[in-house]
């Protein structure tokens, strides 16, 4: 993921690929057997923070907004992005190959970088300070970080959301290496142990990548899981975690 850095380019990239994409979305759209007239294509490649890509249908014309990190992609990915797409649009699942053939892209150490290195030149990460109202969220980290991974894992920037979400709970960012925990959760109703196992979940995920597995990003691995379990109070934290969150469809990132 840390191999190169190619320079980014201009809010819209006027440097098409080695095939036109409007033809390539096309081309998708006739191989999917769609029963309706084709659209026009528009296809325009921008700078976004990440990974990011659009369809929007209006009337006949369909307006198609790529990462410019895409931008000098191989023509079959961009056909397989063109499917992915497609299919969301009309409601549809594109195929295993397409999915297959556009992670395979994307999980390339040099185009992860890129992604990466977008995301810190044109994103920003809002946190409140780690110092909340009743938990230290940088105390908390120094503690596991010494007792359970040796003060091995690399300084972090830690610090509570800006919402008070009850849906997503924890969140790690390795473009920005920050570690954000919800609102919620700086309360003296939650229990410490609770705190300091999600912030332990999430210090999980600067030790352990994500990983593929065929077409699916794979974040919690068997190996993740199982050090998960080595948090001492983990079927405490569980229950802990199920209780608050019930109904909520809650997680942790």
């Amino acid at each position: 993921m840390e191999q190169l850095v190619l320079p980014l380019a201009p809010t819209v990239n006027p440097a098409l690929p080695l095939t036109n994409p409007e033809e390539t979305f096309k081309r998708a759209y006739l191989r999917m057997r769609m029963k309706r007239a084709v659209p026009e294509f528009q296809v325009e490649f921008r700078s976004y923070a990440g990974l990011r890509s659009t369809i929007r249908l209006q009337e006949n014309r369909a307006e198609v907004r790529v990462s410019d990190i895409l931008a000098e992609a191989p023509p079959l990915v961009l056909e397989a992005l063109a499917e992915i797409l497609l299919a969301q649009l009309f409601r549809r699942r594109p195929s295993r190959e397409a999915r297959e053939c556009y992670l395979a892209h994307v999980f390339k150490p040099a185009v992860r970088h890129r992604i990466d290195e977008a995301r810190r030149q044109r994103g920003k990460k809002q946190l409140l300070p780690a110092r909340g109202r009743h938990f230290d969220l940088d105390e908390i980290f120094s503690q596991l970080n010494r007792k359970f991974f040796g003060n091995a894992l690399p300084a972090a920037r830690l610090g509570w959301s800006r919402k008070r979400s009850r849906r997503t709970l924890g969140n790690y960012d390795d473009a920005h290496r920050t570690i954000s925990i919800t609102r919620w959760f700086d309360s003296p109703s939650v229990p410490r142990e609770l705190v300091e196992y999600v912030v332990y979940h999430e210090m999980l995920h600067m030790r352990i990548p994500t990983a593929r597995n065929g077409h699916r990003r794979v974040v919690h691995s068997a190996e993740f899981r199982k050090a998960e379990k080595q948090f001492p109070k983990y079927e405490t934290a569980i229950r802990q975690l199920k209780r608050l969150t019930a109904g909520r469809g809650a997680g942790l990132d």
